[in-house]
């Protein structure tokens, strides 16, 4: 910050200015003070002011309302609204100056940050890049693209990114306002579409943010290295220098540095892969490393000192002098040259840097009505033409779905774009997709280095000019005429040290145009990678009617069929096509759906059923009425737990215990009712019954509800639900968890245990040799179950606990609430692997689901699906359900559950049922 000049205004509207904030290409901020009596009086804001010498052009002040309502539109999230736009305040060269007012947020730009502090952390790489692809998910939503990243247009603010350039003319290097009314326009980089001679896309703003990522990541960016004349061929054929970005984001920022734009990932996918919960979950509890907060805070002091210097309107002449704070440009770039028509261009270098030849885009005088910044799709010209005004290669494409992670529940589409004319766009009528402006920041393309020191930055250097032809235009609308061969572009190729400092060129302004260089030659198609957080495209999508009761169960039977129960139905999903096959009443409320021989066996609340896969038909079916006639009225619960073919139960039933004969003179006592419960073994393929031992009876209505939690040769371990525990039960157990062992062949009792001070509702899951792996306090240990002697402990993450563990192999995989997902030894209880789902911490610990083969290992939550290699950890990818599409659809807030089947898991929400290929 400075003190004003003598020629910087005072006053925009009802601020009152107090000191100069940064400069741009294109304009200037000052800090002001809102003097008015409305709303917001007395807050400080930031005003960007265009120069006047380029306020002064037609076509600068279109595009400039253009962006400031491209603000408005994208407002909210990570992009403040802005406070006020004008066009009045101090003359200059007889035109009113452009300006908007944003509500002061302390922030630093990026360059700024670098500077200070260095590369940044992986966790503030992926909220920043997290934050700006979900700007860029919203813009590209609407067909649109932003044409606005550099390091100077990007802040980092206390609660996460912001964002202040919303098209070209924010984000330009240079801007120049030539004679007869041309605009000369420099932007910072070059994609390699643009250097092939394509328009800009969508994918070009994932393009620039992957350069962003890097240069944040590392503090120089991919194309460095060469001679600046050669920055266009690095562009389109060169391989991007990665080795220095943190090894989890180095393959995505590498997808979005794909030449081919097709093979870059939608912004939604980018934001899903850095921070599926959103770029302000992660950043909770801050995200900024020390210095950075400090100098954040710094700065808003300074700002502070500002507001109390201010004393009256009448006074705003006498401002105070401002002194640097940390982190804030040392000094203010050098206006030094004048260029034809008034205009005034940013020269100046870098400390020990000479000032680059400074290449302009002359654009011809063919005016552009359409400079809404909602349809920066192409470029070409902006100028007067007797007021004529015409639309110069204004070709829309359809807008493109933004899938959240890789393959949504139910897709949809973007509604077309409608069709406008000029008058529409030249009245501001509203663009095609949503709202977004941004407190004060370094503006776009300052020219700054990291430092804050005007001029190229890391050895960048201007570039040879280079003539390039624009595409052939297509008839414009209503009518107007095409475009002529005034339609000549010349763009810099520069070397490409740092984001707009150094940078390749390319002029990219007004609604649909594009300037696109053709002499470089694009680099060959590479195959297309898979992006780390992109689940493979399943085989199939069964959504489950919306007429229909919604799913209670679902379960595999042998690899075929996919049978989901429902209060009004079951029904068989082909495993191969996804597609029904039959559903049957009778299985209302049923569950399990076991092999049982080569029937399919369903156990409902009150029979069981042997159902014909190929139809559903009933083959056999034992109510419990009939099968158990001396439990009468017997009430079962869901199944314990099975093995081959036997299945275990719980069962009670309610008895009369006749009231013992009273003594002579007293009165009869009532008889009592008892509930009985027994725990049986079923064999359902011989339909037959193979044991019940008693059990203690559970809280009313009295059936206790059981769960193996280990199988072994010659027993079974099971726990009991803690909801179903009787008070009494809980209060004998002091707080602890028990389990009991019955043998497998007669249901006689074993024993009755406790493990530590493992909780009745703790993780707890056992192996075949007879060891017990359980979640103790914060804490995962492992004991011999028949002595309960521990055998090793594992810590788990602070204020959080273990989730059921998973056996497979020779790991123990764990799951914690703090969605920490790991594999350790089972022998040693070594830690071979430990990763997060990238989840917030809500909610209970993820359930594990192991592959077929076990080398996959699938995390599933309230919020998404996570596959891990089951050896290494390596998180492979991630899936997210949209719900339903429908507005006036039911919510879904149901948990993800996944079935291992072969070559496949199932992936289940709701009413939404996915089969993604896994190893």
């Amino acid at each position: 910050m400075e003190a004003l000049r003598s020629e910087d205004p005072r006053r925009f509207g009802r601020f009152t200015v107090l000191a100069r904030f940064q400069e741009t290409a294109s304009a200037v901020r000052y800090v002001a003070r809102d003097t008015g009596t409305g709303v917001g009086a007395g807050e400080t804001a930031v005003i960007t002011a265009a120069r006047p010498a380029l306020a002064a052009v037609p076509a600068f002040r279109r595009r400039f309302e253009a962006e400031a309502r491209t603000a408005e539109r994208l407002a909210g999230g990570w992009v403040a609204p802005p406070l006020e736009t004008g066009g009045g305040g101090r003359e200059a060269d007889g035109a009113g100056l452009l300006w908007t007012a944003a509500g002061y947020v302390p922030a630093l730009p990026l360059a700024e940050a670098i500077g200070i502090a260095g590369p940044m952390p992986k966790r503030a790489l992926r909220i920043l890049g997290a934050g700006i692809a979900e700007i860029l998910s919203r813009v590209h939503a609407g067909g649109a693209v932003l044409q606005g990243l550099a390091p100077d247009t990007v802040l980092l603010a206390e609660d996460g990114p912001r964002l202040t350039a919303f098209g070209p003319l924010g984000a330009a290097a240079t801007a120049e306002a030539r004679p007869g009314g041309q605009l000369s326009v420099r932007l910072g980089y070059l994609t390699p579409e643009q250097v092939a001679g394509k328009e800009a896309g969508a994918p070009s703003d994932l393009f620039v943010l992957g350069l962003l990522l890097a240069y944040a990541a590392t503090g120089t960016t991919p194309f460095t290295e060469g001679p600046p004349e050669e920055a266009a061929r690095r562009i389109a054929e060169a391989d991007p220098e990665l080795e220095s970005v943190p090894e989890e984001l180095r393959e995505l920022i590498a997808g979005c540095l794909a030449k081919d734009p097709a093979e870059r990932p939608t912004a939604g996918t980018v934001a899903a892969e850095l921070a599926l919960e959103g770029a302000a979950g992660l950043a909770r509890g801050g995200w900024l490393p020390e210095r950075l907060a400090a100098a954040v805070a710094e700065q808003e002091a300074r700002v502070r000192a500002l507001e109390g210097a201010w004393e009256a309107p009448e006074a705003a002449d006498a401002v105070p002098e401002v002194a640097d704070a940390p982190g804030v440009a040392d000094t203010v770039p050098e206006v030094a040259e004048a260029a034809p028509g008034g205009a005034v261009l940013q020269k100046g270098g870098a400390v020990g840097t000479p000032a680059p030849a400074d290449p302009q885009v002359p654009l011809a005088p063919d005016a552009t009505a359409n400079a809404d910044a909602g349809a920066t799709h192409g470029t070409g010209d902006i100028g007067e033409d007797q007021g004529t005004t015409r639309f110069l290669n204004t070709v829309r494409k359809p807008p493109h779905s933004d899938r959240v992670t890789t393959q949504l529940a139910l897709p949809h589409q973007p509604p077309a774009l409608p069709a406008t004319s000029a008058h529409q766009h030249t009245h501001g009528s509203p663009a095609p997709y949503p709202a977004a402006v941004l407190p004060g920041s370094a503006g776009p393309g300052s020219g700054q280095d990291a430092n804050g020191r005007s001029g190229n930055g890391r050895g960048g250097s201007g570039g040879p000019m280079v003539a390039l032809p624009l595409p052939p235009a297509p008839t414009p609308p209503s009518g107007g005429p095409a475009l002529d061969r005034r339609g000549l572009l010349t763009v810099a190729a520069a070397a490409v040290g740092g984001l707009v400092v150094g940078g390749g060129a390319v002029a990219v302004i007004g609604g649909g145009e594009s300037a696109v260089a053709t002499d470089a030659k694009p680099a060959p198609p590479k195959p297309r990678r898979t992006l780390p957080g992109q689940p493979p495209e399943p085989r199939w999508i069964y959504a489950h009617p919306s007429s229909e009761s919604a799913p209670l169960t679902a379960a595999l039977w042998q690899d075929r069929l996919l049978v989901v129960t429902s209060e009004s139905q079951a029904s068989a999903v082909d495993l191969r096509t996804g597609e029904r096959v039959w559903q049957r009443a009778d299985a209302a409320d049923g569950q399990a759906a076991l092999a049982a021989g080569d029937l399919c066996f369903v156990a409902g609340p009150t029979e069981f059923l042997w159902l014909a896969p190929k139809d559903g038909a009933v083959v056999h079916r034992l109510r419990y009425a009939d099968g158990f006639t001396d439990l009468p009225g017997l009430q079962v619960e869901r199944l314990a737990g099975h093995s081959g073919t036997v299945v275990w139960f719980t069962g009670s039933h309610t008895v009369t215990v006749k009231a013992p004969k009273p003594k002579k003179g007293k009165k009869q006592e009532p008889d009592k009712k008892v509930v009985q419960a027994h725990l049986f073994a079923y064999d359902i393929v011989r339909r037959a019954e193979l044991w019940r031992t008693p059990v203690p009876a559970g809280r009313a209505p009295g059936t206790p509800l059981y769960r193996v939690v280990a199988e072994r040769p010659a027993d079974i371990l099971v726990r009991q639900e803690p909801s179903t525990l009787t008070p009494a039960d809980v209060k004998a157990a002091k707080g602890k968890g028990s389990l009991r062992c019955f043998d497998r062949e007669t249901g006689k009792l074993r024993w009755t245990k406790q493990y530590g001070t493992a909780a009745p509702n703790a993780g707890i899951t056992g192996d075949e040799g007879g060891v017990l792996y359980a979640s103790v306090g914060a804490d995962l240990q492992s004991f011999e179950a028949d002595t309960t002697k521990p055998l090793w402990r594992v810590t788990g993450t602070q204020g959080s606990y273990f989730g059921t563990p998973l056996v497979a192999g020779p790991f123990v995989h764990t799951t914690e609430r703090s969605q920490q997902i790991g594999a350790v030894e089972r022998e040693t209880g070594r830690f071979v692997w430990r990763r997060s789902t990238e989840v917030p911490a809500a909610g209970g610990a993820p359930a594990l689901t192991v592959s077929t083969t076990g080398e996959t290992l699938f995390a599933a939550d309230a919020a998404q699906v996570t596959a891990f290699s089951a050896a290494d950890g390596e998180r492979l990818w991630k899936f997210q359900d949209i719900g339903v599409a429908d507005p006036k659809g039911e919510t879904v807030s149901a948990p993800y559950r996944t079935l291992a089947s072969g070559t496949n898991v199932i992936v289940q929400r709701a009413r939404s049922f996915y089969a993604f290929p896994v190893a």
